[in-house]
């Protein structure tokens, strides 16, 4: 890999570790299904004067059906759940829980790929496992059943990730991913639009707010996404999938500095079993194998 591909890969997973600031400082006030709605929107909008500087047909009228199904299950259903999230556990730990998507991709794909599940990929499972379980149960913060609901809500997310990277395998690898990333949102967020815009939260506008939604929403995902398929591009998909184990990194770091949240030894040894959990089954021996990706897997 160049320098280059170094550097847009930092920014990538330091962009994606920031979503989860974002969210957990927006959701509380806004609702989950405002700032879901919101990041959907303005996120998939966006895309549009992308298209049409890269001249880009996504073909809409011909490939919707997929579109809307990445869309509800890689875009609508786990950025409400982690948006939900948001509003009861500390940024740092949605972060590391949805690192744990590769782990659910390995065990869909033996399910419903046909992909053979090995020593290593079993090793993985249980590793990540153990992590998710300690970054859980082990911290110092109150564990009534709304953090609880949290935690599930964060693993619901990272399962619906998965199952759209499996999909997209199994049904839709022929699309082109820049575009099955921005029409996915555009779709998404006209999905959750009547969710949101029924139930818009009584709340003072103010700049601070409008500047955390609109990080959200552009660097952090559109932006991002171009970031990212740009990398698998340059540096083929094996390695554009580092993003998954340095953004837990950067997610905890920025939930720190900007948040304060408190750094357990539970959440850096649940957050450490998870990375390496992760690095196990992403890492393999090359992208031979890895002609096809899907569209998103184990990212935010």
């Amino acid at each position: 890999m160049r320098r280059s591909d170094w550097l847009r890969l930092l920014i990538l997973s330091a962009l994606w570790g920031a979503s989860f600031i974002f969210l957990r400082v927006l959701a509380p006030v806004l609702g989950a299904a405002t700032t879901a709605g919101l990041r959907m929107g303005i996120g998939g909008l966006a895309f549009l004067p992308y298209f049409a500087v890269i001249r880009f047909h996504p073909r809409l009228r011909t490939h919707w059906m997929h579109y809307l199904v990445v869309g509800l299950f890689n875009v609508a259903a786990p950025m409400m759940l982690f948006s939900y999230a948001s509003m009861y556990i500390p940024a740092s730990y949605s972060v590391v829980i949805n690192s744990s998507t590769p782990l659910f991709g390995t065990l869909l794909s033996a399910v419903f790929l046909n992909q053979r599940l090995t020593v290593r990929g079993i090793a993985g499972l249980t590793m990540g496992m153990f992590g998710v379980a300690l970054v859980a149960g082990g911290g110092s913060e109150p564990q009534g059943a709304l953090f609880w609901t949290g935690i599930g809500a964060c693993l619901t997310a990272a399962v619906c990730y998965a199952l759209s990277g499996v999909y997209v395998k199994r049904f839709a690898s022929h699309l082109k991913p820049i575009g099955t990333a921005g029409c996915s949102q555009l779709l998404a967020g006209l999905l959750v639009l009547p969710f949101w815009v029924t139930n818009l939260p009584q709340v003072e506008i103010t700049v601070a707010m409008v500047l955390n939604v609109l990080a959200l929403a552009v660097p952090c995902t559109t932006i991002g996404f171009v970031l990212y398929f740009r990398l698998i591009a340059d540096v083929g998909p094996s390695r554009a999938m580092m993003v998954a184990l340095l953004t837990p990194l950067f997610g905890v770091l920025w939930g720190v500095v900007f948040l304060g949240e408190r750094l357990t030894v539970s959440l850096i040894g649940g957050c450490a079993l998870i990375i390496v959990s992760a690095a196990m089954v992403l890492i393999r021996t090359g992208d031979k194998a890895q002609t096809k990706q899907p569209v998103k897997s184990a990212l935010h």
